[in-house]
């Protein structure tokens, strides 16, 4: 790895003898770009669950200023859809507007952080909305969060462990369709487009950020040895060309050879 980035890397098998497979800084506070975007979804999915929220729930884009970059809701016609449509879209392909959409409905940055307080998850918060740029008034980075943090919430999940199954359930629905698998995940070779069923032995359940200088990817992979959770982070200053970018997604790939081998795949 090199001296230019710091990490914040963290993967253990599940189960009743959990086993560190990979640590490195496990509990450093980095930089996580989308990766918190889950405490969102964690957030609309209590909230159905209490009936405060209703999954067919249009939720209107309109109420929100327009950001681009990833996602997929800028480019289709409707400017309304079901809340659970909304989710999906997040956790398929981080999309920017739903994200923003979502909190909106949530009652803000604040009252999703108050949801992930009340769950007692530690290690992983987010401070804004999605912005296409940001200013000096705003907060530096959309979130930040701990390798430890956010792979102990991803073991959470896996076993409702604090977290009510049908609100678990629902996020891991939601992130399934995930199809960045750039990073970690990359060393599965699974098919991206549709994942959610076992292939090679595997099956992946993941959450990806990418900004400037950012690199993270946290997620569970069961397979016939056992069940995984993982997440790892990178952050550092690009220079001319980004060589370091290379070399932080092969050690992300090397990450993600150890947790197969780990799990059976």
């Amino acid at each position: 790895m090199s001296d230019s980035v710091r990490w914040s890397v963290f993967a253990t098998t599940l189960g009743e003898r959990p086993q560190v497979i990979a640590e490195l800084d496990a509990d450093a506070e980095l930089p996580s770009a989308s990766a918190a975007k889950i405490l969102v979804l964690l957030a609309a999915s209590a909230g159905v669950e209490d009936a405060q929220l209703r999954i067919d729930e249009p939720l209107d884009r309109r109420r929100v200023a327009p950001v681009g970059d990833s996602g997929l809701w800028q480019h289709l016609a409707s400017d309304a859809l079901p809340l659970g449509d909304a989710a999906t879209l997040v956790g398929a392909v981080s999309d920017n507007l739903a994200t923003n959409v979502l909190i909106d409905r949530l009652g803000g940055v604040d009252a999703v952080e108050a949801v992930a307080v009340e769950m007692g998850i530690e290690g992983v918060h987010l401070h804004d909305i999605v912005r296409d740029g940001r200013m000096p008034q705003h907060p530096p980075a959309l979130s930040t969060g701990t390798a430890r943090g956010y792979a102990t919430l991803m073991s959470r999940l896996a076993m409702a462990d604090g977290i009510r199954p049908a609100v678990a359930d629902r996020v891991v629905g939601w992130l399934a369709a995930g199809t960045d698998l750039s990073m970690v995940a990359a060393a599965f070779g699974l098919d991206p487009l549709a994942h959610t069923a076992p292939d090679r032995g595997m099956a992946l359940v993941n959450k990806t950020g990418t900004d400037e200088g950012v690199r993270v990817d946290l997620g569970l992979v069961r397979g016939p040895r056992g069940v995984v959770a993982y997440a790892s982070l990178a952050h550092w200053q690009p220079s001319a060309g980004d060589p370091e970018r290379d070399a932080v997604l092969e050690s992300m790939r090397t990450l993600g050879a150890q947790v197969s081998a780990a799990v059976g795949g």
